[in-house]
């Protein structure tokens, strides 16, 4: 077997093994393969003429775990901070992806050659609010050598935020003598316990019949002294929140309202009634409204008028067409070939019939 000249120390290292060595076939194996096995590797068969053949290894480089930097534990809503992901180790260079939970974001990548290997990093800029709080940001490295387990590295965020607070009520309409219970809802970073409750700006006025139990105001029986502006207030390092409830207890209706539970057994209609209603129609009884009837006798007038408008201007027209034919002039010219009867044979008849034409224009007769 002939050696290349630049890989020809490889194959005097231990790792490399002759596996197999007949007339048709040489196999070597190599173990723990590193970046600087790879190279042209030459088997020659020394035959007449000897015959050679060539292949190029190449080695691939794994790149290690990615390692994320740049988190602040915790980070503050309003913070703008820098994750940046890092892997060394590649060939050829890989790929970086950021996830945030589970949907890709994009990252400034950049690459930086080491020898025969890359370091690959990747940088994300983010401003946090409180809406990434408990968010896992995932680095993946995508490369040829990890097909079947990329290699990843995960943070979750924690964020600090002020807190913001609302009330929630039990009742819409609370009345006296009912049971109400308003609750503070505080949402903060870190939580906002206990909450504080106050009425018009002071303290609760009648702790017996209002009960502070955590986030909780409870009213075990309401009366018009309870009517006024309650506050609930949270409060963190970060910041101070607050909401407010108006408070108005209703009397208690003392009417009951319409029932809306249809009848079980429909009331029959009153003959009577029914009676009275084809009475009272005006179709039925024959009987005629005066308004109706001075409508129609107008819309009568007015149609009149309209007709004798129309057989006013035919007769006009009539009359002007009359005398305008009776002043109208008219002449008209006969020509006749006399003497055609009288020709004792079909020239002579020309010949006179064409003297009459000559004096056709001394023809004319007048009509008035």
């Amino acid at each position: 077997m002939d050696i290349d000249p630049y890989t020809d120390f490889s194959l005097r290292d231990n790792r490399i093994e002759l596996v197999r060595a007949s007339w048709s076939e040489l196999t070597i194996s190599i173990s723990d393969v590193s970046l600087s096995d790879e190279g042209m590797y030459t088997c020659s068969l020394f035959t007449m003429p000897v015959r050679t053949a060539k292949a190029y290894l190449t080695v691939l480089g794994v790149p290690e775990k990615p390692e994320i930097d740049g988190l602040t534990k915790p980070a503050k809503e309003g913070d703008h901070i820098t994750l940046t992901c890092m892997t060394q180790g590649s060939k050829p260079a890989a790929d970086l992806r950021w996830f945030r939970n589970e949907k890709e974001v994009k990252g400034a990548k950049e690459v930086n050659a080491s020898g025969k290997t890359f370091t690959v990093r990747s940088s994300l800029q983010l401003h946090v609010d409180r809406n990434d709080d408990g968010v896992a940001y995932t680095c993946r490295v995508d490369h040829v050598a990890l097909a079947q387990a990329p290699q990843q590295a995960t943070e979750v965020l924690e964020v600090h935020y002020a807190p913001h607070v609302e009330i929630i009520h039990s009742l819409a309409v609370p009345q006296e003598g009912q049971y109400l219970k308003l609750e503070c809802v505080s949402k903060g970073n870190p939580s906002p316990d206990p909450v504080m409750w106050t009425k018009d700006g002071g303290e609760l006025p009648d702790l017996d019949r209002m009960i502070v139990e955590g986030r909780e105001l409870t009213f075990t029986s309401l009366n018009k002294t309870d009517n006024g502006t309650y506050r609930c207030e949270a409060t963190n390092h970060l910041g101070t929140s607050s909401a407010e409830y108006v408070l108005y207890v209703y009397d208690v209706p003392t009417t009951l309202p319409p029932s809306t539970t249809p009848p079980l057994h429909p009331i029959p209609p009153d003959p009577t009634a029914l009676l009275g209603t084809q009475v009272s129609d005006p179709t039925v009884t024959g009987n005629r409204d005066p308004n109706a009837l001075g409508q129609h006798s107008t819309d009568h007038a007015l149609i009149g008028g309209v007709v004798a408008v129309v057989v006013f201007v035919t007769l006009c027209l009539i009359i002007v067409l009359g005398r305008y034919l009776a002043r109208h002039k008219g002449t008209y010219l006969t020509n006749e070939a006399k003497g055609a009867d009288d020709a004792p044979d079909a020239d002579t008849a020309i010949i006179n019939a064409e003297g009459n034409h000559a004096h056709a224009e001394e023809k004319k007769e007048y009509f008035i």
